[in-house]
């Protein structure tokens, strides 16, 4: 099986910033795309940022230019990096990984169990 942990969420003032932090642990041979996503009570959840193995990144509208998602590969852990973070980035943050468990075999995607994000006005 397949543990995502996320840390790092908290209470920031409106323009301050976070760095979420998500470690993948288990029967891992390789991840493919690891991501964030974030859910609000009575929304559905949505994508926030994703990042693939091979290092190319994705963005929600809501996030360009203001959060950056890294990988660091041999740790199997993706980073979050939330800037000038404004009341409406209040949230639960998820981590998401595809992961594959042996050579060949198809992948599965995973959950974190999510790291609450609250923005202050």
């Amino acid at each position: 099986q397949v543990q995502l942990v996320e840390s790092g969420g908290g209470l920031v003032q409106a323009g301050g910033s976070l760095r979420l932090s998500c470690a993948a642990s288990g029967s891992i041979f390789s991840i493919n795309v690891m991501g964030w996503y974030r859910q609000t009570p009575g929304k559905q959840r949505e994508l926030v940022a994703t990042i693939t193995g091979g290092g190319a990144s994705n963005y929600a509208d809501s996030a360009k230019g203001r959060f950056t998602i890294s990988r660091e590969y041999a740790k199997n852990t993706v980073y979050l990096e939330m800037n000038s973070l404004k009341p409406e980035d209040t949230a639960l943050y998820y981590c998401k990984a595809v992961v594959s468990l042996s050579y060949g075999s198809p992948s599965f995607q995973y959950w974190g169990q999510g790291t609450l994000v609250t923005v202050s006005s």
